[in-house]
């Protein structure tokens, strides 16, 4: 049988995390790692780190996909479309211990963490994060490249914008809508 590799670029905190959960759904048998810190950085969570940034088009051959694993939104974007540039699919990451109802929608390169809970007729935007423990209820949508942080909670008919970010804790009441690009404080309470 053959390994199926997947490229996680960013050998970080959230990169290390989105590896273990791409090993553990078992539809990954190895991960890589990309990483502008290598060649000084050549590990990460006992796994290689091959190349940096600048060097992904040597490694798209070792890999059936890649996956950008970064919180910032905008790095992010930049490095979906370095994966998408040199003509590597873009993987999205669903840990095993997240609940994900089979009438949700979700966009490449979206990675779902432990303990998460993505409800029915949901919709994900691309490149989107659904860190450890947060909610998703029925009917939210969220935007491309969103993120939530841990123990974000959105109601049903929630609405998060492209690129807006809510930070640990943060929760959103019935019908919010979470604008583009917005940024809210950890424990923040959004409602209509």
């Amino acid at each position: 049988m053959t390994k199926r590799t997947l490229l996680v670029l960013g050998a970080g905190g959230h990169g290390k995390a989105v590896a273990e959960a791409a090993l553990l759904s078992g539809a990954w048998q190895r991960v890589l790692f990309v990483d502008d810190r290598w060649p000084e950085l050549r590990e990460s969570f006992g796994l290689p780190v091959v190349a940096n940034l600048a060097g992904l088009p040597a490694v798209t051959g070792q890999a059936e996909a890649a996956i950008a694993a970064v919180g910032s939104n905008a790095l992010r974007e930049q490095w979906l479309a370095a994966i998408r540039s040199v003509g590597l699919p873009v993987a999205t990451v669903i840990h095993p211990r997240a609940c994900v109802s089979t009438s949700a929608r979700i966009g490449d390169g979206t990675a779902i963490m432990a303990m998460a809970m993505v409800g029915v007729d949901v919709q994900i935007g691309e490149g989107a994060i659904v860190n450890a423990g947060a909610v998703v209820d029925h009917d939210a949508c969220l935007g491309d490249l969103a993120h939530l942080g841990v123990g974000v909670n959105i109601a049903g008919g929630v609405r998060v914008g492209a690129c807006a970010w809510l930070q640990a804790g943060c929760s959103a009441g019935y019908r919010v809508v979470v604008a583009d690009g917005a940024l809210h404080a950890p424990g923040t309470a959004l409602s209509v």
